[in-house]
């Protein structure tokens, strides 16, 4: 009865949490800014186009679902690469590092940057370039804890700083995600998670580099320097539903996982999806999904999502020793596991998103 409760409160915090915080609708499509916080550097929950809410562990869950921090064994590493829209030469990289608190709790930090490659600077007096060249540098970085009661429930809160800047012109924010997951069934089967993200103060641009110089209003030969005004944004709040059901078959050598996620943005049209996962004695996996989002299919697409229909992934775990089965009251030790992940997104213009990453579970 008391998990029950505190499910109940948990939802109905998420609940009237999400009723505040959603002030937006397609309409204000475009509006909000930070895309970074859209962005997923991780392979394995790639490959799912973002949907294991239900499921999702170690590193990864402070991207997707945070409540799923405490679900590790030890600790967890996880190393990610992204190549962004093929042919645009955008490069996401992310790092990550959990680790076990006591019994039941887990502590994580997260970091995920951007690489624009060399932009070349033009002016109206040299539109072909100056021959100097520049790159953004967008970045955020995650301090995460959640905790898990009687291996049923996991709640999860994560405090992230965001940064994007150029040379001369800067901007920072902060975000909270926050993020319940529900297992249950004889096997620890079912699973249900939801999780609020992207909800933090509005970021406004400044520097040197919003300085112009301009004649006196006097009508004197002298100039002064004006200060531009730059309109502050929000960023792209959104809540993410999911569900799943694991098929265990052979004892557990075979897995297969079927799922179903809702997203609900603030500031553009919802999605839903759905996917599978099949998996090997956790040594072999391979996964694929397809993601829906409201309104894309109408005459104007324009403003269409850039990633329509499919994704698809596989993952490679290798045992860094010997599994070690239980004995008396003794639960089963899974040894160490050394992963490689790797994911794919078909994209509505370029040529996809491919992703890659390395784990290491303790």
């Amino acid at each position: 009865m008391n998990k029950f409760i505190t499910l109940l409160l948990t939802i109905g915090f998420f609940y009237g949490a999400t009723q505040a915080a959603q002030a937006g609708n397609p309409d204000r499509q475009g509006e909000a800014g930070a895309a970074q916080l859209l962005l997923n550097p991780w392979a394995q929950s790639a490959g799912l186009h973002s949907m294991s809410t239900s499921f999702v562990s170690g590193v990864e869950s402070m991207r997707i679902n945070v409540a799923g921090l405490s679900r590790i064994r030890k600790t967890d590493v996880t190393v990610g690469h992204a190549r962004y829209l093929e042919g645009t030469d955008i490069a996401l990289n992310g790092l990550g590092i959990a680790q076990k608190v006591g019994e039941s709790g887990a502590i994580g930090i997260s970091l995920m940057a951007m690489d624009f490659g060399d932009i070349r600077v033009t002016t109206t007096e040299q539109p072909g370039g100056t021959g100097a060249t520049f790159s953004p540098a967008f970045f955020n970085i995650g301090f995460g804890y959640a905790h898990t009661f009687e291996n049923k429930i996991s709640v999860g809160i994560l405090f992230r700083g965001i940064s994007e800047s150029i040379a001369d012109v800067n901007a920072f924010g902060f975000a909270i995600d926050a993020g319940v997951q529900y297992v249950t069934g004889p096997n620890d089967n079912f699973r249900f998670g939801i999780s609020l993200r992207n909800i933090g103060s509005r970021m406004e641009y400044g520097g040197e580099g919003l300085t112009t110089q301009g004649p006196a209003p006097d009508g004197d030969s002298y100039e002064l320097t004006y200060n531009q005004r730059v309109a502050d944004f929000e960023l792209p709040s959104m809540l993410n539903i999911g569900l799943s059901y694991d098929f265990l078959i052979a004892g557990g050598t075979h897995r297969i996982t079927p799922l179903a996620n809702f997203t609900s943005n603030s500031f553009s049209e919802d999605q839903i999806g759905a996917g599978l996962e099949y998996s090997l004695n956790d040594m072999f996996m391979v996964r694929g999904s397809y993601r829906y989002e409201f309104g894309s299919n109408d005459a104007d697409t324009f403003d269409d999502p850039i990633y329509t229909g499919l994704s698809a992934g596989a993952t490679i775990a290798v045992p860094l020793g010997k599994d070690e089965p239980a004995e008396g009251n003794m639960p089963a030790k899974m040894a160490p596991r050394f992963a490689i992940d790797y994911a794919y997104r078909n994209t509505r213009v370029w040529d996809g998103t491919h992703n890659i990453g390395i784990r290491i579970s303790i």
